[in-house]
């Protein structure tokens, strides 16, 4: 069982009440050119409250009154919560959870969890760092949002009792998202809320003058989209942890030599495989080889999460039965380019096995975030597999044929969900079937690989076979072939 960041034990409850500012919110939303955008969300992240935009672009967000928005009580029954001197304490029944969500100032969130029965929790188990954060306590749609900040020489585990407690500040801060269909997500601090407000957005992509632009995906070699951590210092560790999805991941983190935090970099995510480790993916695997690459060491970030989640009695390495590890994948990809400079249109995932099974299954529904996926020893059974949203995405998959577990039977099912969206456009501009192409496979001597004519050249697939059984590091010639080949593959964009 993995160490949670709160530790819940019985005490006896305090009772705490606490009230919001009256305020009011307004501004106007528009796009790159001026024009005003109709239809787009405005919310305030801690406090819940939202507006839509009006064909003008503008919108309105007040509290007219002070007024008590904290769930509160005075004994020790279900539906009762409290907050003092920087302990929240709690007492639930089991069908009625708290969730407890730690954001940064710039609404980046820091840790999530779910708590049941009754108990307390110490607010700084859940940051890693000193500053100011907000955490929102929500107990179905009831909900609360506790401004506090560390103070003194900060470590996640110093006890109470050698000092630097947390203080309650006022609740006049929260940030703002807006989000409107064909346009990036716009995050903005507010560091007070009576206040009106002009916004921009901007489309996705940062195309060059001359870049050819599509209504899905990206030119081959097109600019670098920088991620909103372009800038930051990193302030990340090699290894860490991060709850996404409601479940608590093991992080391992691998920068570029020399990073530089204007400079976007390619990411690439390594999966591990039944029995395998991010720990061993990270560290003794180079990332199925593909740190050591050409180039590899200066122009990419790698990172490995850890998959085990005892899902149902079962030490799974990637959820099998629901989608959580996908809820999961999209929170920390988000986290990843908040916090780092990302090209967030070179986004690719690698895996053996297991951790291919899991990339192919990101595939399927996040075309839209992905560019691309390489997978060793594939297959589309067993693992969570969510349904296709139809778009094409840069595939590359290798199968020894003589491989009883993730069979080439298995191994071309998994493709051709690939093939089924990949193939060139139509007169409509829709992605057509590509599964009536057929492959050349291994019948004898070295490897084959087969690049599919039919598809989209935006969006290769690459098949590749060989004489050998499950494995991602097959030889010829004393070599192995798959990881410069599947290193070439992610760089031709």
């Amino acid at each position: 069982m993995k160490k949670a960041f709160f530790f819940v034990f019985p005490v006896a409850l305090i009772a705490a009440f606490s009230t919001a500012s009256a305020y009011t919110l307004s501004g106007t939303v528009k796009n790159e050119a001026g024009t005003p955008i109709s239809g787009a969300t405005v919310q305030l992240l801690l406090k819940g409250k939202s507006a839509t935009t009006d064909s003008d672009g503008k919108f309105t967000i007040e509290q007219k009154t002070d007024t008590i928005v904290g769930l509160h009580g005075n004994s020790l029954t279900p539906g009762y919560l409290s907050y003092a001197s920087g302990i929240l304490h709690f007492a639930q029944s089991p069908n009625t959870p708290v969730q407890v969500s730690i954001f940064d100032m710039a609404g980046n969130q820091v840790l999530r969890q779910t708590l049941h029965g009754t108990g307390q929790v110490d607010l700084r188990q859940g940051v890693l760092a000193k500053g100011s954060y907000i955490a929102r306590v929500r107990v179905g749609n009831a909900q609360q949002a506790i401004p506090f900040t560390t103070e003194g020489t900060f470590n996640q585990s110093y006890s109470a009792s050698r000092g630097a407690l947390l203080k309650v500040e006022d609740d006049s801060k929260d940030t703002l998202v807006v989000t409107a269909k064909d346009y990036d997500t716009l995050k903005v601090f507010l560091p007070k809320l009576d206040t009106t407000l002009t916004l921009s957005l901007k489309k996705p992509g940062s195309a060059v003058p001359g870049e050819q632009t599509y209504a899905f995906g990206y030119a081959i070699g097109n600019a670098p989209t920088p991620s909103k951590g372009c800038g930051k210092d990193n302030t990340l560790k090699d290894n860490f942890k991060f709850t996404g999805g409601g479940i608590e991941h093991e992080i391992y983190l691998t920068m570029p030599e020399n990073y530089d935090k204007n400079k976007p970099y390619r990411l690439v995510f390594g999966m591990h495989y039944m029995g395998g480790s991010a720990k061993n993916v990270a560290t003794r695997e180079a990332y199925y080889g593909f740190r050591n690459q050409k180039g590899a060491k200066e122009n990419t970030i790698f990172v490995a999460p850890h998959g085990y989640t005892d899902e149902n009695g079962k030490e799974n390495p990637w959820r099998c039965g629901d989608d959580k590890d996908h809820l999961f994948f999209d929170e920390f990809l988000t986290y990843l380019n908040e916090n780092l400079c990302v090209d967030t249109s070179r986004v690719f995932s690698i895996g053996f096995s297991f951790g291919a099974m899991f990339s192919n299954a990101l595939a399927q529904d996040f075309q839209h975030r992905l560019r691309g996926v390489v997978v060793f020893a594939t297959m589309d059974q067993v693992i969570y597999m969510p349904k296709n949203k139809g778009l094409p995405i840069a595939w590359m998959g290798t199968v020894g044929m003589s491989d009883n577990l993730c069979t080439p039977k298995l191994g071309r099912s998994a493709r051709d969900r690939i093939l089924k969206n990949n193939g060139k456009p139509d007169a409509d501009g829709n992605f057509t079937d590509a599964r009536s192409e057929q492959a050349e496979e291994y019948s004898g001597g070295k490897h084959v690989c087969y690049d599919y004519k039919t598809v989209d050249p935006r969006f290769p697939v690459k098949w590749c076979t060989f004489d050998g059984e499950h494995s991602y590091t097959p030889r010829e010639d004393g070599k192995v072939w798959t990881t410069e080949t599947g290193w070439e593959f992610i760089t031709q964009f």
